[in-house]
């Protein structure tokens, strides 16, 4: 059966983890904003090429709809031509009626086929227009994304291997920590942007949130029989020797 460690060496591998943690996030730090930036451009040129590409289709369906108008106007045209040929053997007023009748709604149809011709291709100007923006747009926002990514990897190339070894080390102190200690330890960091979760006591004060702390609590942290958290900020706190015990480490 497991030896249940003491509130010292629970202490000290919560300040250890909290050590590894906090070197990590400074790698993270190096990194700045690349990550998310990356991220964020990478989704706007995924948003760019769905308009792009629901704009091309568009376009290619006005380009169908004009072009079938362009055909109902030859149509028309050679059903004018034909009719008009036919009034020269007309044998009665009746059939030069409806030759006249069938003149007349083919030029509707070629009128109305010219106006929905000039519509589209207003339309399709603006829709144009509206493509090249998004192409241009698209170009800049890639050719940044580029830029990010190259900045981005520089720093990881240099950054890898510590970062690696730092994860290792991160996940094995977590091993050496029960799951009881672990989930505030986690929720702390996670609140907080400088990711304090464990702290030591300076000048009398929470090293996380600078509040004081009273001398009977520093007594108690001192004498590390119990883990005893910030009631300001509920940052766990150590004393300067355990933390000296965990940098000589």
């Amino acid at each position: 059966m497991a030896t249940e460690k003491t509130v010292v060496e629970k202490l000290e591998d919560l300040y250890s983890l909290q050590s590894i943690d906090s070197k990590l996030d400074e790698l993270e730090i190096l990194k700045g904003e690349l990550p998310m930036e990356v991220s964020d451009l990478e989704d706007d040129i995924a948003g760019l090429n769905t308009r792009i590409g629901r704009l091309e289709n568009q376009i290619k369906d006005m380009e169908t709809d004009m072009s079938q108008h362009e055909k109902n106007i030859a149509e028309a045209e050679n059903l004018l031509d034909r009719y008009s040929k036919q009034m020269d053997n007309v044998k009665n007023n009746r059939e030069y009626e409806a030759l006249m009748k069938e003149q007349e709604m083919q030029r509707l149809e070629i009128q109305l086929s010219n106006k929905k011709i000039s519509q589209i291709k207003r339309d399709l100007e603006t829709k144009n227009e509206t493509l090249a923006a998004a192409m241009e747009r698209l170009g800049k926002k890639s050719e940044d994304l580029n830029i990010k990514k190259v900045e981005l990897e520089k720093i990881i190339e240099k950054t890898e291997k510590e970062e690696t070894k730092l994860r290792k080390a991160s996940e094995k102190a977590r091993n050496r920590i029960e799951p009881r200690l672990l989930k505030p330890y986690d929720k702390i960091r996670q609140n907080y942007r400088n990711g304090l979760a464990v702290v030591t006591v300076e000048r009398n004060a929470c090293g996380g949130c600078f509040n004081t702390i009273p001398p009977q609590i520093q007594l108690e942290i001192s004498q590390r029989k119990k883990i005893i958290a910030c009631e300001h900020c509920g940052r766990i706190l150590v004393d300067n020797e355990t933390a000296g015990l965990v940098a000589e480490a």
